[in-house]
């Protein structure tokens, strides 16, 4: 490499550029391999979302399609408050107790209901929507 007169780097000094090359690139990819991991969401953000479908799915008419739903919804509560409770210990509790207060309600129900029995498991199922809502509301911030 021809040097100029005004250009007096030594070689010392253009060999530790090189050296400085893989150092800016390791840690280039660090920096993008822990932005990765930073953006990954919880396996709990899986459990509310499926949680969510199945509350939406109350709308089943009938006392046996909302026996049905109840199901499910009993089968994912279970697998959010399993993986959240550590993250929104106040949130999964009212899941838990919501949900546990509209599977008493729908056991009740007969196969034709009074109003006072519509009543109850429509104000269960509506806990059960705000408890799921809150802990969706908890958890945005980490799912989103």
């Amino acid at each position: 490499m021809k040097m100029t007169p005004g250009h007096k780097q030594s070689r010392s000094c253009q060999g530790s550029a090189w050296v400085r090359v893989p150092l800016v690139l390791a840690a280039a990819a660090t920096t993008v391999a822990l932005a990765g991991c930073s953006s990954s969401k919880p396996a709990y953000c899986t459990d509310r979302t499926n949680l969510e479908n199945s509350v939406k799915g109350l709308t089943s008419s009938g006392v046996s399609g909302l026996k049905s739903q109840l199901k499910q919804i009993q089968t994912d509560a279970t697998a959010l408050v399993n993986s959240a409770k550590g993250d929104f210990p106040s949130e999964t509790s009212a899941i838990t107790s919501s949900v546990s207060a509209l599977k008493t309600s729908v056991t009740a129900l007969p196969s034709s209901p009074s109003a006072a029995q519509v009543a109850t498991a429509t104000r269960d199922a509506a806990s059960v929507v705000s408890s799921v809502r809150s802990c969706g509301d908890a958890s945005n911030s980490k799912c989103s």
